[in-house]
């Protein structure tokens, strides 16, 4: 054990197949949890207490410039420049509520060392420069940089990512609910940032929050993979904290003051004219409960939220989802337990300011009827078994699992009480399953945590469609204000200070001082599963097992060929996956159905999947497919599931289905401005092949347009019938296509799996039908989309090669190349949007443009095209070449779960993605060079590009006379 640290206990957790290591150091009381685990991805990350108290942002913006420069790495953006030096696996810094972290991942040992030095500095030894607070919170601007006497604007990443994110409804339904529940501590406020607060923070007010809160004896470190955490502590203490010592300052959430009656509060939001204000209002109630320092109260709570909330047929989810005054239930319903106080909220949403009280009364109602009834003993044993499965699965096909692990426990860490319980759950589910054989239990829960508890809040947030305008121009008048009251020598300042930003931003760095990676340390095979992997014949249809080790789970998906449909039923293929497991199956109605998808695995998912053929671009493949999973004990009972779901599935639940129909166009509304770039890029796409026209008009702009008018057409009861019949009819045309199976699990449960296949699948009826055949795209054009949102979202997008022609791999390359050299820059730095880039959709043949939480509109697509002059017209050099590489090949090379990475194996095969092809594209990748690069620009991308914007109108009609653009509104 290194010296500097002490170790303060070790316990394994064989469930998650890591030992628990916990150590501190001794002379700043830095704490240090290693999760040893034999995973050749490292993970690493170093947590602050950050407790703002007001929402200035503070703790937000110094987590971006903290990644500015530092002491050993002095550039302009050491975060940015290793994210192209590198074969991360993950990268990236997180604020939330009350903590700002820094986590990376790596399989590469020298490129995690190189990182974790990077990291380490920037956190510890930030420079803070105030250009970079400038750049990266607020500054003021002239609107006009050649005209000293135009408008005073604000700039700035963070000031724009926020006002993208209070863009979304959601987003600012959770910002004003936790004003209301949390009165007098740091949840109180925004710790991402109010527009309207981010620019009074000052440059003294960062440096200040810096210097106290970015200390180690304030930090969290928490490790995970293969190195010991002697290896860790040595380089902790060489790079960092032997140059400090202990900082007597303690951060912490004191407990919130409870309130002595409930809160009822109004307010509005802002929402496009277009959309109108009916049925646009959210009702929530949310109640304030225990700290989370108490894991077994914890753990009881989210069996709680579960049992009343965990899908439809949980008695308070169905009466949300049936209210008849809302489309939906709202997005916050559930726990929250990330705070110091645990939180529970529910509600609905898509209703009307007039509907407050009965939205309260439907849920106290409920509760009431549990309390005096019960809970039937089926549905509680249900929701443990979610918790266990949750508990056993190994994850990693999104975040690292490592990092999954990490997030986990680190709210205990950051409260000071022991994680432990919060990765290790056995005990406390022994406990909740001594406890639960009483039925007056859940009750009694139920009865002191939200019946009895005053400290309650409803909020109704309605929606106001002049607030945007008032909110805009309050923000002109205080700058109106603001520039007569500056003086030309204050003005000559401002001035300065953006030609200073500018020409730093322009400015060449010299990078030298960054460690990095190269081509030479790119591992020459691509790393493929190599489980056992088998294929065999069954009367039902062929059989393809993966033997993974899952941690006891099993995996199943069935998958039936999609036939030749017509428009109609093509346009149909979304809902109707989306309503098979959400319907009841032969006679038993969809709640009967959802208890038993708890009871015996992880729930039923429905999906298709439409593929290009690798070489053409024109031929299509696809597939209907069903997939469940859960613990092995369970399988038999799984594949009798999966079996009844796809074979007697039934479309006559009329209430429901209109159900499904309205909470989709809820979901799909609220998502805009999270997604708004993809869906551009999407739009932008559409005319380019048979593919991303698919994507659009069932999944993309269009989708949603088009899933408006069906929702309002189903009002009428003979519509919806007659909607429903062609459900029905489309479930029968599917179920005579042909089927095959994919089984992922352990290697001792092989046989049992094709048991239980044999025992539930019959022999296979199918037909001989035609295949699916997607239809052409209309004539292109380029569309400008109207919503409620703050921010821009542009895209274009350029038609290329399949992903098996030679010029695929040089396209995919040119997207890093073109982000790193020029857009970044351009479009993040200069032009302030939270994001931008570009990239190659080899699976589709498109080249996409696209910026994220975006204040610019024109002057990003004009940066788009001069991209592709500054390849030709600047001096260019090898070593960005290799970075461009080096980060399409670590997303390659990147590792999912055990199964995961066996299911994704399996629908490459699908689809012609081989081995051998794999390994061929990733091998042109590395051989990329750059005369490739302009040529396959010369040869692809100087023809005209389709565009697509998501904006507001105010914003559209300031550009409009520069775009020829077709509206569409949503």
């Amino acid at each position: 054990m290194h010296p500097a640290f002490e170790l303060l206990r070790t316990q394994t957790i064989p469930s998650l197949h890591i030992e628990f290591q916990e150590y501190r150091h001794r002379v700043t009381g830095a704490q240090h949890i290693h999760l040893r685990s034999n995973h050749e991805e490292n993970v690493f990350l170093v947590a602050f207490r950050t407790i703002p108290m007001d929402s200035t942002g503070v703790a937000h913006i110094l987590e971006h410039t903290a990644l500015c420069g530092s002491r050993r790495y002095p550039v302009r953006d050491p975060f940015f420049m290793m994210t192209r030096r590198s074969l991360n696996t993950f990268m990236n810094a997180f604020t939330s509520s009350d903590w700002t972290a820094y986590p990376f991942a790596s399989q590469n040992a020298k490129d995690f060392d190189n990182l974790l030095s990077v990291y380490l500095d920037a956190a510890f030894f930030s420079r803070l420069d105030p250009l970079d607070f400038a750049q990266e919170g607020h500054r003021l601007a002239l609107e006009s940089a050649e005209d000293s006497n135009s408008p005073l604007v604000y700039k700035g990443v963070v000031f724009n990512e926020m006002k993208g994110s209070m863009s979304s409804p959601v987003n600012y339904l959770y910002d004003r609910i936790s004003t209301y529940l949390f009165p007098t501590t740091t949840y109180h406020y925004n710790s991402g940032g109010d527009p309207a607060h981010i620019v009074d923070l000052t440059y003294e007010q960062l440096k200040t929050f810096y210097q106290t809160h970015y200390h180690p004896s304030n930090a969290i470190f928490v490790t995970f993979g293969n190195r010991t955490a002697e290896q860790h502590h040595a380089v902790f203490e060489q790079l960092a904290l032997s140059h400090f010592s202990k900082l007597d300052k303690h951060f912490e959430v004191p407990l919130e003051k409870s309130y002595c009656a409930p809160l009822t509060i109004e307010e509005a939001y802002p929402v496009d004219k277009a959309q109108g204000e009916q049925k646009q209002t959210h009702h929530v109630l949310a109640w304030l409960l225990d700290p989370i320092t108490d894991a077994q109260k914890r753990l009881e709570l989210q069996l709680l939220s579960n049992i009343l909330l965990d899908n439809s047929a949980a008695p308070l989810r169905k009466a949300l989802e049936t209210f008849k005054h809302a489309s939906a239930p709202s997005p916050l319903c559930g726990l929250e337990d990330d705070h110091f106080q645990m939180s529970f909220m529910c509600g609905v949403e898509g209703s009307d300011p007039e509907q407050a009280e009965a939205v309260e009364k439907c849920v106290f109602d409920v509760l009431h009827e549990l309390v005096n009834k019960g809970v039937e003993q089926q549905r509680i044993e249900a929701v443990l078994h979610q918790l266990e499965l949750h508990q056993r699965e190994l994850k990693g096909d999104g975040y690292p699992y490592g990092l999954q692990l990490i997030l986990r426990l680190l709210p205990a860490c950051v409260h000071r009480s022991d994680p432990m319980p919060l990765l290790d759950i056995e005990a406390n589910l022994a406990s909740l399953r001594e406890k639960i054989k009483d039925p007056q239990w859940i009750p009694q829960l139920i009865q002191t945590e939200l019946l009895n508890n005053r400290h309650r809040v409803r909020l109704t947030l309605k929606p106001d469609a002049e607030l945007q305008q008032v909110r805009v121009a309050l923000e002109k008048q205080k700058l109106a204000t603001l520039r007569e009251s500056l003086s030309n020598t204050q003005i000559q300042a401002i001035i300065a200070q953006n030609q200073a930003l500018d020409a730093r931003q322009n400015q060449p760095e010299d990078d030298a001082c960054l460690p990095k990676v190269g081509l030479a340390d790119v591992p020459a095979e691509l790393i493929y599963p190599r489980a056992d992997k088998f294929r065999a014949p069954h009367p039902a249809g062929p059989v393809t097992q993966f033997n993974e080790g899952t941690n006891g789970l099993v995996y199943q998906q069935v998958l039936l060929d999609l036939p030749e449909l017509t428009a109609e039923e093509l346009d149909l293929l979304p809902f109707y996956t989306g309503c098979i497991p959400e319907l009841g199956c032969g006679q038993k109605d969809y709640l009967l159905m959802q208890d038993q998808q708890s009871a015996v695995s992880g729930g039923i998912h429905a999906f298709y999947q439409v593929r290009n053929k690798i070489d053409n671009l024109n031929t299509t493949n696809g597939h209907l497919v069903l997939s469940t999973k859960g613990l092995y004990r369970n399988q038999q009972a799984m594949t009798g599931l999966l079996q009844e779901t796809l074979e007697s599935v039934r479309f006559d639940e009329l209430a429901r289905i209109r159900e499904l129909i309205a909470q989709d166009r809820a979901h799909r509304e609220q998502s805009i401005t999270q997604n708004g770039h993809s869906l551009a890029m999407t739009a932008a796409s559409a005319y380019l092949g048979v593919i991303p026209w698919l994507q659009h008009k069932l999944g993309g702009l269009l989708a949603l347009q088009q899933l408006k008018k069906l929702d309002d057409s189903l009002e009428d009861k003979n519509t919806l019938a007659a909607w429903a019949k062609k459900l029905t009819q489309l479930h029968q045309k599917m179920l005579r296509m042909p089927r095959q199976f994919l089984l992922i699990g352990e290697q001792t449960h092989v046989e049992a799996m094709q048991n239980s296949l044999q025992q539930h699948w019959q022999a296979s009826q199918a037909t001989t039908e035609k295949l699916l055949h997607c239809p052409a795209p209309p004539a292109p054009t380029s569309q400008v989309w109207l919503t409620n949102t703050q921010v821009n979202f542009c895209a274009q997008a350029y038609a290329t090669v399949p992903s098996s022609h030679a010029d695929s791999a040089a396209l995919t390359v040119l997207g890093g190349y073109l982000r790193n050299g020029f857009l970044h820059r351009t479009i993040r730095e200069q032009g302030g949007a939270y994001g931008g880039g570009a990239g190659h959709d080899a699976s589709n043949g498109v080249f996409r443009f696209y910026s994220y939480r975006d204040p610019r509109l024109s002057e990003t697509l004009k940066d788009f095209h001069s991209s592709l002059q500054w390849l030709f017209d600047a001096p260019q050099k090898p070593e960005q070449l290799e970075e461009a590489i080096l980060g399409v090949i670590s997303q390659l090379d990147k590792p999912g779960s055990p199964a995961g990475e066996a299911k994704q194996a399996f629908h490459n095969e699908l689809y012609g993605r081989t081995e051998a092809f794999r390994k061929a594209s990733r091998q042109r990748i590395l051989e990329v060079t750059l005369e490739d690069l302009r040529r396959v620009t010369e040869t692809y991308l100087r023809q005209p590009a389709q565009t697509a914007v998501i904006t507001q109108t105010e914003s559209w009609q300031q550009h409009k006379d520069q775009l020829a653009l077709q509206e569409f509104y949503l």
